[in-house]
C-alpha cells in the first residue's frame, strides 16, 4: 500500500464525516449519534486496518469467506465487526463469536439459524433485520408485513437480541431518490420501538450507503455503510 494510497483513504473518511454531520445538523440531529460503517468488501487486510485508524465505527464484510481471512490477518483490531451481506444458514456456525452484529437477517429461518447457534455457543448474537422495502424480487429481506410476526417469533429466543433495522433500498439515479423508502424504514423503525417486545432494542437504524448516505441520513438514519467513499471504486 503506497503513501498516496493512505493519504486517499483518511482524505475520503474525513469528506465522508464532513458530510454526515452537515446532514445530521440540517436534520436538528447530533452527528455523532450516527455511526459510520466502513463497508470493506474487496478491500484486503492492510486496507481495512488503514480506514479503522481514521475514525470508522466498525467493519462491515459481505462474504463470510472473505471475513474469515481478514479476521485472520487481525485486519479488524479492537472494532467491532459487522456481517453486512447475504447469509446462508449453513454459514452462520463462522460468524457467531466473531460479529458484534449480523445487520442481514432477512427471513425467520436465518434468524432462527442464528439463534441455535448462538445457544450451543452461550452466547446472544445480536442482529439487525433486513427489510426489503422496496419488495424487490430478486433482493432477500422481509417483507415489510412480515416484520411485526418475525420479531414477535424471535424475541422468544434469549440467543439472539434484535437491535434494530437495515434496508437497501431500490437502486436510485439520484441520491435523494430513494426518500420515500428511508422515510417508510424511519416509521417502521418507530412502529416497532412502540410496541416493546421482550428482548428487542430498537437502537439501529442502518440504512444509507455511498451514493445516498446523506439522505439517508436526513430520513432518520443512525447507522450507514459506506464503501467505494471510503476505498474508491471496487474493481470486479
Amino acid at each position: 500500500m503506497t503513501e498516496q494510497e493512505r493519504t486517499q483513504i483518511a482524505e475520503n473518511i474525513r469528506r465522508v464525516r464532513e458530510q454526515m454531520a452537515e446532514a445530521a445538523l440540517r436534520a436538528g440531529r447530533r452527528p455523532e449519534e450516527i455511526q459510520l460503517v466502513a463497508a470493506t468488501k474487496m478491500n484486503d487486510a492492510e486496507r481495512v486496518r488503514e480506514a479503522l485508524r481514521h475514525g470508522i465505527d466498525a467493519a462491515g464484510e459481505n462474504r463470510v469467506q472473505e471475513l474469515l481471512d481478514k479476521y485472520e490477518a487481525g485486519a479488524y483490531g479492537d472494532k467491532p465487526l459487522h456481517f453486512i451481506g447475504t447469509l446462508q444458514t449453513n454459514k452462520v456456525k463462522y460468524l457467531i463469536g466473531k460479529t458484534a452484529l449480523i445487520q442481514s437477517v432477512g427471513s425467520l429461518k436465518l434468524g432462527q439459524a442464528i439463534a441455535r447457534e448462538a445457544e450451543k455457543r452461550g452466547v446472544c448474537q445480536d442482529i439487525l433485520l433486513e427489510v426489503n422495502i422496496g419488495r424487490e424480487a430478486a433482493k432477500s429481506g422481509l417483507d415489510p408485513d412480515a416484520l411485526d410476526e418475525t420479531a414477535a417469533i424471535l424475541q422468544e429466543n434469549p440467543s439472539v437480541r434484535i437491535r434494530g433495522l437495515m434496508a437497501i433500498p431500490p437502486v436510485a439515479d439520484e441520491s435523494d431518490k430513494n426518500t420515500r423508502y428511508f422515510d417508510r424504514m424511519r416509521q417502521l423503525f418507530i412502529d416497532m420501538a412502540a410496541k416493546k417486545y421482550d428482548n428487542v432494542n430498537m437502537d439501529f437504524l442502518s440504512m444509507g450507503m455511498s451514493g445516498d448516505f446523506t439522505a439517508a441520513i436526513a430520513c432518520g438514519s443512525n447507522m450507514v455503510r459506506v464503501g467505494s467513499a471510503i476505498f474508491g471504486p471496487r474493481h470486479y
